[in-house]
This record gives structure tokens, C-alpha cells and sequence, in this order.
């Protein structure tokens, strides 16, 4: 199929909407629309947070009845479906568009082509594939758990240029500098879930909020908080950490069948689940993944230490590595980013693809996926 360049100019500035929602649509994707008459955009629009208008509808608002016989420029397959809002695909028919172009049909299965079928039944002329792989990279998460039925799993390492995270005394703040950890707060800020331990959070008094004033606010002025997950298998927290203090909601995680004490808090809901510990006395983090997949989260920050890390990694289970490296060294006596299984040849070593490599303050991130993983 081929495209223009006023085509790729048009859907470039789509993409460019629909990264503006990337903070407060969870767990919704991120969508952006542009709709264009005689050469002019008449209408702009994003999708902004779960609940609220489609990106179709506020471009369709801003173009105020004049959008009969413009094309739209959208990153996702319109909706074909009734959800919290109607269908957008039949708010396209009913404007009076006369083409649509489409960066990437949606997964969804209550869409999944649906939506160019309808727009197509109309007599719309719809085009698909222009700027795809752009537009995939929009939502990771959203793609990742429709293809595979579990979150998509970053994993966030700070580590020395040596590859430790910690001094053999524990000490490991801070490793990594204001810039760096402004990053980290960008991401766990784009992210439905934040997942650690509890050791994490009575070692370090973590509260794993969001903080930052560049992160764009939900419609009502607040900041939104992904869930807070906490693998606390023996029940070691007791409500009083800072932890319990901010943020958003929490998820505790304990083995089956633990006597625990009542957590209470009137400014969030603390929820809790129970599941089996296997044979190393540890979660099955497969089975656990599952489980959050049935709680809409899409996208799973995880921030904890080497056990952690090291099991997510050994099991594959790692979608895509953010490591930060701060300019120091901390000997050989120091903690180790990971604890792996010993291998007997570089062959048996898995190879991951560096995605981008980034200064941040005094700090070098890392972004790795592994090569041939989706």
C-alpha cells in the first residue's frame, strides 16, 4: 500500500498525540488521532485517561461539523465496540469522513478488525500499516498481554559500571543520581503496576509512588499511582511502613493460608490475594503474572532487589531490561545485579538487544530486550 509524505506527516503527528496520554490512560491504550480537510488539520485529539473520550471524538469535537469528507490519521483501529463510550468507529460514519488511515489494527478481540470492516461497510475507504512499528511501540503492555495473556514485565536495575547494586554492608543509597532516579520516575509513572518485596520496603522504607511534577495530571488535577504490588510471603509488613502513608492503592501477596493481621487505611484500598509458595519457597511468578493479567494491569514495573530480578530473569520472564549505571566501582565484595545459574559456554548465555542508550544526568541508561522476544 502506498502513502505520502503529507501521509507519514499527517500520522507522525498522531503518534506524537498519542504519546501525550502515556501517563493517565492506564490501562487503556494510547491512541492518538488528526484529522485533515483541503490540506489543513481541522481536528487534534488523544486518548486521555480510561473512562473519558476516545482520541477520534476529540478530534471529531475540536473539528466542529466540518469533518464530512476529511481523512483521519489514527494510530489504533477504531473501536467497534460498546464500552464505557460508544463505539468511534461509527462516530467516523456518522461525521462523514470519507478515509481513514490506520497505523496498526487493534488486538483487542472485541475490535481486531471489526472496526475497519464497519468503517469499510459504510463505504469509508480505510488504508492500514502506515508508521505500524511506531505506533506499536505506543503500547508495549497493551500489545504484549493481548498476544500472551500476562504483562508485559520491565525490569529496573541501578548497578556500579561493575554490575553491582550494593556494597557488601547493604549500603546502596544512592547509587545512581537525582537525574537518573527522575527517570525512573517517568517510568513507574507509565506503568500500571509497580511490583517489589517486602524486603525491599523495610531495607529501604520504599513508598514506590510517583512523585514528579512532569508527569501529566488526571483530569481531576491528580497525579495517577499505579497499583503497588508487594510480594510479602510470610505477612513481615504490619500497615505502619511509609509505604501505607501515599501513594495509591496496594496489593499484598502472601503464601496460602497465613495468619495475618488487619492492615487498615481510609485514604486506599489495600487489597490482598493468596498464593501457593513451590518447592524453593518462593511465588510462581508465572502463575502470579496470570493473576495480575485478571486485574487489567498491561504494563509491570518491577523494583526490588537481586532475588527478585534474579528469578524473573532466570525464568525469562523479563520483556525489557532499563538498567542504569552510575560512574563508580564497588569491588568485587559487592552484591551482584543478579545471582544466575552457573553456564558452561558463552553459547548458553542468552543475547539481548540494546533498544537505546541514553546519558541521564551523570548516569548512562540502558534499555535491552531480548533478541527474538516479543
Amino acid at each position: 500500500m502506498s502513502f505520502s509524505e503529507l501521509d507519514y506527516h499527517y500520522m507522525q503527528r498522531a503518534i506524537e498525540l498519542a504519546a501525550m496520554g502515556r501517563f493517565t490512560t492506564s490501562p487503556n491504550p494510547n491512541v492518538g488521532a488528526v484529522l485533515v480537510k483541503d490540506g489543513e488539520i481541522i481536528g487534534e485529539g488523544y486518548h486521555r485517561q480510561a473512562g473519558g473520550p476516545h482520541a477520534e471524538v476529540f478530534a471529531l469535537r475540536q473539528a466542529a461539523g466540518l469533518a464530512c469528507g476529511a481523512t483521519c490519521y489514527v494510530t489504533l483501529e477504531p473501536c467497534s465496540h460498546y464500552g464505557r463510550t460508544p463505539p468511534c468507529a461509527l462516530a467516523l460514519i456518522d461525521a462523514g469522513v470519507s478515509r481513514v488511515v490506520v497505523a496498526m489494527l487493534d488486538p483487542n478481540p472485541l475490535v481486531a478488525g471489526n472496526g475497519v470492516k464497519l468503517l469499510q461497510a459504510a463505504g469509508i475507504q480505510v488504508e492500514t500499516g502506515l508508521l505500524q512499528t511506531e505506533a506499536a511501540a505506543l503500547n508495549p503492555g497493551f500489545l504484549h498481554k493481548m498476544q500472551h495473556q500476562r504483562p508485559f514485565v520491565r525490569l529496573k536495575i541501578a548497578t556500579s559500571v561493575d554490575g553491582c547494586i550494593a556494597l557488601s554492608n547493604g549500603q546502596s543509597k544512592w547509587l545512581t543520581g537525582s537525574a537518573a532516579r527522575e527517570d525512573v520516575q517517568l517510568f513507574r509513572a507509565q506503568s500500571c503496576a509497580i511490583l517489589s518485596t517486602a524486603h525491599t520496603i523495610l531495607a529501604d522504607d520504599a513508598i514506590l509512588n510517583v512523585r514528579s511534577t512532569a508527569v501529566t495530571p488526571l483530569d481531576n488535577g491528580e497525579i495517577r499511582q499505579p497499583l503497588r504490588i508487594i510480594l510479602d510471603s510470610r505477612g513481615r509488613l504490619t500497615g505502619k511502613e511509609p509505604i501505607f502513608a501515599v501513594g495509591g492503592d496496594i496489593l499484598l501477596v502472601h503464601q496460602t493460608g497465613l495468619r495475618l493481621p488487619a492492615i487498615n487505611s481510609v485514604n486506599r484500598k489495600i487489597e490482598r490475594i493468596e498464593l501457593p509458595l513451590n518447592t524453593e519457597q518462593r511465588f510462581d511468578l508465572m502463575e502470579l503474572l496470570k493473576v495480575l493479567a485478571t486485574k487489567s494491569i498491561n504494563l509491570l514495573w518491577v523494583e526490588a532487589g537481586s532475588v527478585l530480578a534474579s528469578q524473573f530473569w532466570s525464568q525469562n520472564l523479563v520483556d525489557e531490561l532499563v538498567l542504569y549505571q552510575a560512574p563508580m566501582l564497588l569491588g568485587q565484595h559487592a552484591t551482584p545485579m543478579l545471582r544466575l545459574p552457573e553456564f558452561s559456554s558463552i553459547s548458553e548465555t542468552p543475547r539481548w538487544q540494546w533498544q537505546d542508550v541514553s546519558k541521564i544526568g551523570d548516569d548512562i541508561r540502558l534499555i535491552a530486550r531480548l533478541k527474538g522476544h516479543e
